[in-house]
């Protein structure tokens, strides 16, 4: 896979590791049961890309122990810290059992103190100036996580997919556009389309939202897009049309999509849930659905129908 780098030695420091707890394929370790997903937990991995600590869960599918031959499809997930909180060990071990989707190995990234910083969108910081560490961190997923994912675990050298709630959603569409070399899927629960380089008040018009704008001036990427929204993510309407501001920026940017030649019904799977809102249960109740939508066998069954947009 031409877009991830080999795992260079160094660069990205399990302490959990050196500080003198087993290495991770020792065979000392715990063998767990076959039909449970395994959390590994990494307290504090070293990015020198980013000069700073990462708390970072990896979740390893039913077998994984068991069936020491077998490569698995692989799934960044940000804001690693709400997946409890969206009962993802659960899932993936309902769905799995079920034969719903297919057994994955999930890398998932806990937010640091400085979130907004760190998510947004590498190419441009927002009109607050925010997102100033979404550079570095795009770096740090491609350089170091990644690789390290390949190195330490059996994931697939293949294209993966990554995923995020809310800035974490905007930041995982951002990676994917831009890496179509290393993505090939992206879910977006709640995504902050509305980043943007002017404020409301300083003549901000519909152009000023920074993902849109970019996807509307680049290229079709070889990508598929599950794009959710809750009817009650929020209640701004900032031009009076009826929909909140949220749904009107995912509806714009599924527009956007199809207007570069992406097909609605097959590269796109785009949610608005009645009554849902911009929080873990609601994310918790969509997540099945963007699981079995990324890694679905042919049992998958979704709660939802794919929702064609009316206004």
């Amino acid at each position: 896979m031409a877009g991830i780098p080999e795992c260079r030695l160094g660069r990205l420091v399990d302490n959990m590791h050196t500080e003198g707890t087993a290495p991770f394929f020792s065979p000392l370790q715990k063998v767990t049961a076959p039909d449970v997903v395994e959390l590994v937990q990494h307290p504090r991995l070293v990015s020198t890309t980013m000069h700073r600590n990462w708390i970072v869960d990896v979740y390893l599918p039913i077998g994984y122990r068991q069936n020491q031959n077998q490569n698995y499809p692989w799934l960044i997930a940000n804001d690693g810290q709400d997946m409890k909180a969206v009962n993802l060990r659960a899932t993936l071990q309902q769905l799995q059992r079920d034969g719903l989707m297919e057994p994955t190995i999930v890398i998932a990234i806990h937010a640091p103190h400085d979130r907004r910083q760190v998510y947004g969108i590498a190419a441009e910081a927002d009109f607050k100036q925010r997102g100033t560490l979404a550079s570095a961190y795009c770096l740090f997923l491609k350089d170091e996580i990644i690789p390290y994912l390949m190195k330490e675990y059996r994931a697939k050298r293949e294209v993966g997919a990554i995923m995020g709630f809310s800035l974490g959603g905007l930041q995982a569409f951002d990676m994917a556009w831009h890496h179509p070399d290393i993505f090939a899927k992206v879910g977006v629960f709640s995504g902050s389309f509305w980043w943007r380089r002017k404020a409301y008040e300083d003549g901000y018009q519909d152009h000023d939202r920074i993902m849109l704008d970019l996807v509307a001036r680049g290229h079709r990427q070889p990508l598929k897009f599950w794009v959710q929204v809750g009817t009650h993510d929020e209640s701004a309407d900032r031009d009076q049309d009826g929909l909140i501001d949220a749904v009107g920026d995912s509806r714009d940017l599924v527009r956007l999509l199809t207007a570069k030649g992406y097909d609605f019904w097959n590269d796109i799977r785009y949610l608005e849930i009645p009554n849902g809102h911009h929080n873990q249960t609601t994310w918790a109740e969509v997540l099945p659905d963007f699981l079995q939508w990324a890694f679905g066998s042919s049992k998958s069954q979704y709660a939802w129908g794919h929702q064609a947009m009316t206004k």
